[in-house]
């Protein structure tokens, strides 16, 4: 072993002090609570859809004519297809709330003021390729819903003024659904948004390693014991047996909510009511509530209200002199999200 380390060594200018040195970054001691560093989590289950993904990408055809069949095959007959499946699906749907808690604790412990406002950016694209991710895996299966969803989303971005022509020709690869579409959804899934989140995670990870964590301090703690504990191997084996937990959550899912199929995709028979993932429930439900041009500019203003928070807190605390405004805001926006998305669940379909 030891011929072999200096092998190593001699070939790897980097002394095993310099390698600690970068790797064990003392840790603030509010992320031993699993709330507060719920970043990990979606980076561990992403992993899984990768890995997942591509033994799924082995059997799957992306064409109207293939699609479905081969979703049938992998979920019917090929070995353990309806186990992998299920760990794909189940863990886009953990991997985006993940997504959500995360910026939303963000959100409440103002991890976006100065100096992280860049890094608050980073995370709103992160949050918005995950929900591409979802959208463009829930049409790939090319059931009656899916393409009917996708159906519905092209017309929602033919809504905005300007260049709502262009994004429903991209999306679509024309001007409607075609022969084109699911190789276009599936090269969007399989490579852009996937390639697009590893570099944004680069570059956050990047952010954090520059600014730091924010450190948070709360009531209970004794206030003699350090403020920091190491990154290794503490909060890496905690990471581990999160990551062990999911696994096994994922794989109880997979077995016990196992994911199915409906009816295939019939362009020529409209459903009576059709019903997007539950991640688009507040969508959906915005839509409903008012017209068309209004609905869908008022989501853009919303998205760019969400862009722009570190700034548009920061005028707000200016101009109320209170630091609990954003608070406040935040608290009537998730009681919101979480109205409409259990109106719209409960909505019949």
């Amino acid at each position: 072993m030891n011929a072999v380390g200096r092998w190593f060594g001699e070939r790897v200018s980097i002394s095993g002090d310099v390698l600690r040195e970068l790797t064990n970054e003392p840790v603030p001691n509010h992320l031993k609570r699993w709330w507060f560093c719920l970043g990990g989590t979606p980076a561990y289950l992403f992993v899984v859809q990768i890995v997942t993904g591509i033994l799924l990408a082995f059997y799957y055809q992306a064409s109207p004519s293939t699609a479905f069949e081969s979703v049938r095959y992998i979920t019917e007959e090929a070995s353990y297809g309806w186990y992998f499946r299920g760990i794909h699906k189940w863990a886009a749907t953990l991997m985006i709330a993940a997504v959500i808690l995360h910026q939303m604790r963000v959100y409440f412990t103002a991890g976006y003021r100065k100096p992280r406002e860049l890094n608050w950016l980073i995370g709103m694209c992160l949050l918005l390729a995950t929900l591409g991710l979802g959208f463009t895996g829930y049409c790939l299966v090319f059931e009656q819903l899916s393409y009917w969803g996708a159906t519905v989303a092209a017309n929602i971005c033919d809504a905005v003024p300007f260049v709502g022509g262009f994004f429903k020709q991209m999306l679509l690869a024309g001007d409607s659904y075609n022969e084109r579409t699911l190789s276009r959804f599936f090269v969007l899934h399989a490579a852009v948004l996937p390639a697009v989140m590893i570099l944004l995670l680069f570059v956050h990870i990047a952010f954090i390693r520059l600014h730091g964590v924010t450190e948070l301090r709360f009531p209970d703690e004794d206030q003699n014991k350090p403020k920091h504990f190491s990154f290794f191997p503490d909060h890496f084996f905690t990471e581990v047996i999160i990551g062990l937990l999911l696994m096994v959550l994922l794989s109880f899912l997979a077995s016990v909510v196992p994911v199915g199929l409906g009816p295939k995709a019939d362009p020529l028979t409209t459903p009576e009511t059709i019903k997007p993932e539950w991640f688009f429930y507040v969508m959906f439900r915005w839509l409903k509530l008012f017209s068309g041009t209004f609905a869908v500019l008022s989501i853009g203003f919303i998205i760019f209200a969400m862009y722009a928070w570190p700034w548009l807190d920061s005028l707000i605390r200016k101009i109320t002199k209170r630091e609990e405004c954003s608070t406040w805001i935040g608290i009537v926006a998730v009681l919101a999200i979480i109205g409409l998305t259990v109106w719209e669940a409960l909505a019949p379909h």
